[in-house]
């Protein structure tokens, strides 16, 4: 019987002693990244600019990650319209775009721990830079009645997997939200919003410009508080994994929808699965007007 060499098949294989990191990425809540219109579309004028600043964020993450213990990590490039510069991403890590199942984006039960470097708060969020949760239509998304964003969703989808979200770097807004969801991770702060009130009165285009005000550390200055943050996260990870939140099901989830256009309705989708949180966010939205 021959015996397969797994690591030389696949070069992201580690056998269960081994401390693998997936690196969950976006570009909303990277220090330097102004605004929607001009940073985080490809036709926008400044979005190369915005994958280079994020791609150092990450570097900078993946940096910390390395010194603090682990042996593999997997960039998955979380911005919809892709944001990781591969030609300057550390050649250490492998880089992940494009999952046909949708959540939970790649992640299964192998690995350590997943963190978020990039990330910015939930639809609604207050004093949040350019929060919104999957796109700014949404007002607020709840599961089992838990408020939650972007950063949630991977985080219960993780949950089911018993694998722990151990640290998360964006917006001031975000620090909050996640701490208060996972409390005791480790996070960095590397810009803070500063508008006030939730937006709920918005329409999408309107959101979608409203929370562009922000107060920015500099980029070099970011990159240094996340290598030092991500270090820590990854040694505190290697000796006491993180605690993972405890899910109970049936899992249901409602969506409130904010309109396109001034005077039309805002919408709501409901939804429920009997045994598994990743299949409920799976599940498309059915949205039904508000009356």
């Amino acid at each position: 019987m021959m015996l397969l060499d797994l690591a030389a098949i696949d070069p992201g294989y580690r056998d269960d002693r081994s401390m693998r990191i997936m690196l969950m990425t976006d570009m909303e809540g990277v220090a330097g990244v102004k605004n929607a219109e001009d940073w985080l579309t490809p036709s926008a004028r400044c979005y190369d600019v915005g994958c280079r600043l994020l791609t150092l964020e990450v570097n900078a993450a993946v940096d910390g990650f390395f010194a603090g213990g682990a042996e593999y990590v997997q960039v998955c490039d979380g911005h919809g319209a892709g944001g990781i510069d591969i030609e300057l991403l550390d050649p250490r890590v492998e880089y992940a775009r494009g999952w046909p199942e949708g959540w939970p984006d790649g992640l299964d039960s192998g690995y350590t721990g997943l963190a978020f470097v990039g990330q910015h708060a939930k639809a609604s969020s207050e004093l949040a830079h350019l929060p919104h949760t999957q796109s700014f239509k949404y007002i607020d998304l709840k599961v089992n009645g838990v408020s939650i964003g972007e950063f949630g969703q991977a985080v219960f989808c993780a949950a089911e997997l018993h694998v722990p979200a151990f640290y998360a770097a964006g917006d001031f807004a975000l620090v909050c939200e996640v701490q208060a969801l996972v409390p005791g991770i480790d996070v960095c702060a590397v810009k803070r919003g500063v508008t006030k009130g939730t937006g709920e009165e918005c329409t999408t285009e309107q959101y979608a410009r409203r929370n562009a005000g922000a107060v920015h550390i500099p980029p070099h200055r970011a990159c240094e508080l996340i290598l030092r943050t991500a270090e820590n996260a990854a040694r505190k990870l290697k000796k006491h994994p993180s605690s993972i939140i405890s899910l109970h099901a049936p899992f249901e989830s409602v969506t409130l929808l904010r309109p396109d256009r001034e005077g039309e309705p805002k919408t709501i989708s409901c939804a429920r699965h009997p045994s598994s949180v990743i299949q409920l966010m799976r599940m498309p939205l059915d949205p039904r007007p508000i009356t």
